[in-house]
């Protein structure tokens, strides 16, 4: 009798540990949202085209520091803007160089940084981002939970976060480019 008293009051206690943590519902993101409100950093790699000006165009890295190296202007600032916000910038750069009078420039991300996926999976590591990424597809890409994944939480690190979230595990469970994935394991 003692050890089953024991257990029950070890497995309540057990279970009232798990349910302090907060549980996050993580929001619905668009492909189009995530374009818009993205915020470009290292890893990401961009496209940029300045009209009718072949030398000025190219693909670029965004390195460590958060810039790229254009021809003529040197190190821009992309890293923390989004893609219209370097358009915007490199055109004010290309005016007051006195290159251009009035620059059309268009940024594209072309490759976005990737995403992280550890914990009860397969094969745990750094994946590329696709569009409208979701949880199921990143753990699809890491060849599928442990048996001892819990199937119904996941721990989210968005990029730029100094914390991870608990969130509920559905099929709309969004993950962005840069974010670190943990899925936990199941207690029983």
């Amino acid at each position: 009798m003692p050890l089953r008293l024991f257990l029950v009051i070890w497995i309540g206690l057990l279970c009232a540990a798990c349910s302090t943590e907060q549980l996050w519902r993580a929001p619905e993101i668009s492909a189009a949202d995530i374009a818009l409100q993205y915020k470009l950093g290292a890893g990401d790699q961009v496209r940029v085209t300045v009209f009718n000006q072949a030398n000025l165009s190219g693909d670029f890295a965004i390195d460590g520091s958060g810039s790229i190296a254009m021809p003529l202007l040197g190190p821009i600032t992309a890293g923390g803007t989004t893609a219209r916000e370097l358009e915007q910038s490199i055109a004010d750069a290309l005016t007051r160089g006195g290159y251009l009078v009035n620059p059309s420039v268009v940024v594209q991300v072309t490759q976005y940084r990737p995403y992280f996926i550890l914990g009860e999976v397969a094969s745990p590591g750094s994946y590329p981002y696709t569009s409208s990424l979701t949880v199921r597809n990143a753990v699809a890409a890491a060849r599928g939970y442990t048996y001892r994944a819990n199937t119904k939480r996941v721990y989210i690190q968005r990029a730029g976060e100094k914390i991870e979230r608990l969130y509920e595990l559905t099929p709309s469970t969004a993950v962005l480019p840069g974010d670190t994935v943990r899925i936990p394991e199941r207690l029983f």
